[in-house]
């Protein structure tokens, strides 16, 4: 299963939920990250690097902007906010059906947004890594049936 993470720069929420994923080291699962508004070739955010860092977690990463191959590529398109679901449904009508917010995906009935960490201290990437975790570990207890 090809998973793609999608948030605003790709520099904290996408790639930290890229992270966690690949950390599990799930067989038969790749998984990427983008943003909408993404600098390609740019790097994560110094917390969120921080954060990982202290959780065990080495990543190392390269902002990427989200593009046709990649959501070709995808068998599930998790966004981290409503808005950003819509806009790629928007851009790649292709993508409908394949895409959803991550907390729509793994806890549907909670609110549709991932807190976004951008210009926290690192409490506030910490409490955002520790949201994203809870959400990861939903995701794969959904996709490996656990």
């Amino acid at each position: 299963m090809n998973i793609y993470f999608v948030c605003t720069g790709n520099t904290c929420r996408s790639p930290m939920a890229e992270a966690i994923l690949k950390h599990k080291n799930l067989e038969g699962v790749e998984v990427k990250s983008a943003g909408i508004y993404a600098l390609e070739g740019g790097g994560i955010s110094e917390n969120s690097r921080a954060v990982l860092s202290n959780e065990g977690i080495d990543f190392d990463h390269k902002t990427s902007q989200v593009n046709k191959n990649d959501i070709e590529w995808a068998d599930l398109i998790l966004t981290m906010t409503l808005a950003h679901k819509e806009m790629i449904v928007r851009s790649f009508p292709n993508a409908e059906g394949k895409t959803y917010t991550l907390k729509e995906y793994v806890t549907p009935y909670s609110s549709k947004d991932v807190s976004d960490p951008f210009g926290g201290d690192m409490f506030t990437y910490a409490q955002t890594y520790q949201e994203l975790k809870k959400l990861i570990d939903e995701l794969e207890n959904k996709i490996t049936g656990g």
